[in-house]
Order: C-alpha cells, then sequence, then structure tokens
C-alpha cells in the first residue's frame, strides 16, 4: 500500500504540538499513579489527576477523531500509522500508549523541519495561541487544584474538601464567573487564587481575541502549505529552471549577435 503523504498526515505544526503537550500531561500523570505504589501521595492528588485524565481524554477521542476522518487511507492510518494506539490510548487502563502520540508527534515535526515549523505557527498566530491557550487552562487546571485542595483540605472550616470542588472553582475562577460557593481560606490558598484570577483574565482575552479575529478578519487567501519537500521534485524543479535559464541566455546571445552584425 502506498505511504499516505506527510501532508495529509501532518494536520498543523501548532495541533501536532498541542496533541504533544496533552501527551505529555497524561503521561505525567500516570507517572504520578504508578510513584503512589512506592511514594506516599495524597489521596486528594490522585483525585485531581484522575478527573483531569477525564477531560484529557475528551481532546484524545476528539484526535483520532479527527485523524481518522480526514485521512486520505483510514486503513492505513489505523494500522500503520499508530491510529489503533489512538483508540487504546483513549481507554483509562491503556493511557501508556499515549505514549505513541509523543513518538509521532515528535517524527512529524522532524520531517516537517523547524524553519517550516516556524513559519506556520507565524503566520497562523490566532490558532497557535488559541491551542496555547486551552493548553494553558488544563495545565493552571490542574495544578492549581492539587495546591488549592491540599492547602485547604487541612483547615476543618474549609469549603473545598474534594477535588471536584477544587476543579469546579478553579474553572470557575478562570473564567471570572466567580460565583462564590467554594472560595480558599488559607493563606497559601488565596495565593493560588490570586494567581488563578490573573491567569483567567490572560487566557480569557486570548481566547476572545481568537473568537474577534476569526469572525471578523477577512477572508484570507490560501497561503502556501508547509509541507516537507521530496529531494528528487526539488532537483527536477531546479533542473527546469536551469534549463530555462540557458535557454533566455542563448536568446539574448544570438540577439546580440544580431545586433553585432548591423553595426
Amino acid at each position: 500500500m502506498a505511504e499516505e503523504p506527510k501532508d495529509k498526515e501532518l494536520k498543523s505544526t501548532a495541533y501536532e504540538l498541542f496533541i504533544l503537550l496533552l501527551s505529555m500531561v497524561s503521561i505525567f500523570n500516570l507517572l504520578i499513579d504508578w510513584l503512589s505504589n512506592v511514594y506516599p501521595v495524597s489521596p486528594s492528588t490522585l483525585d485531581v489527576v484522575s478527573i483531569i485524565n477525564g477531560i484529557l481524554t475528551v481532546f484524545f477521542l476528539f484526535d483520532f477523531s479527527y485523524r481518522i476522518l480526514t485521512t486520505s487511507s483510514k486503513s492505513h492510518y489505523f494500522f500503520r500509522n499508530w491510529g489503533w494506539s489512538d483508540l487504546l490510548a483513549c481507554i483509562p487502563s491503556f493511557r501508556i500508549f499515549r505514549l505513541f502520540r509523543i513518538f509521532r508527534a515528535y517524527r512529524l515535526l522532524r520531517v516537517f523541519g523547524l524553519k517550516n515549523m516556524m513559519n506556520e505557527v507565524v503566520n497562523n498566530r490566532a490558532g497557535s495561541a488559541l491551542y496555547l491557550a486551552i493548553f494553558s487552562i488544563i495545565l493552571v487546571a490542574e495544578l492549581a487544584a492539587v495546591i488549592v485542595l491540599n492547602v485547604e483540605g487541612a483547615d476543618p472550616d474549609a469549603n473545598i474538601t474534594t477535588a471536584g470542588d477544587a476543579v469546579w472553582w478553579v474553572f470557575v475562577t478562570l473564567t471570572t464567573v466567580g460565583y462564590g460557593d467554594q472560595y480558599p481560606i488559607t493563606g497559601t490558598g488565596r495565593i493560588a487564587g490570586v494567581f488563578v484570577m490573573f491567569s483567567g483574565v490572560a487566557l480569557i482575552g486570548v481566547l476572545a481575541s481568537f473568537l474577534s479575529n476569526f469572525f471578523m478578519a477577512p477572508p484570507k487567501e490560501a497561503e502556501t502549505e508547509y509541507a516537507p519537500t521530496d529531494p528528487k521534485t526539488k532537483l527536477a524543479e531546479l533542473r527546469s529552471l536551469l534549463a530555462q535559464q540557458q535557454a533566455v541566455q542563448a536568446e539574448l546571445d544570438d540577439k546580440i549577435a544580431e545586433m553585432e552584425a548591423m553595426l
């Protein structure tokens, strides 16, 4: 079976980086689960990690569906491009298969080339900022929820007592809604709250800017795809350009010769 074109396999640099970062967070959470069998890890931390892993699973399900629906050969993607591992990785018990996403993203980005990668990120700043904002929201949600739940759990008057409460409080604070049903009462918890509030203002600003650009910006002309170039194709193009240049040079020589004959 013919190999699937790399420009079809590679969705976009920003998207591949986004999936790579999510996969790394998922593997890090898996390591925390494993280490809990050897080193003491608070149950509240494991509960928060479990909730975040559930959120990550939704993204990985979307990623698998997106890839298999847009690939030019579903069987090639599923059997030869590790699509089966993408599907298994969506099952919590088989999260270790998310390592394949890291390997594939690294391979694609290396083939794509650093220069082409930077060009696409620069030319698609809005999309890149959107992916970065979503990843930052997930990262802040996990870190802040773990910190707040552990420091608040030691206070008998705390109202953030479960992982669900902590994650809910982080997302409510990030979105600047602030229901006030859960809130930190310890000094460390309030410091974490200030960090979450400032992060929310920045990240919501990025999302608002993306939506404004998406709906208000005029349509852009199709941009050149920065796909990897086949060396043989490139060599043929250079030979064609050289032949054209030689033909033009020969024509100029003939005209110069005619003018010299007339003088």
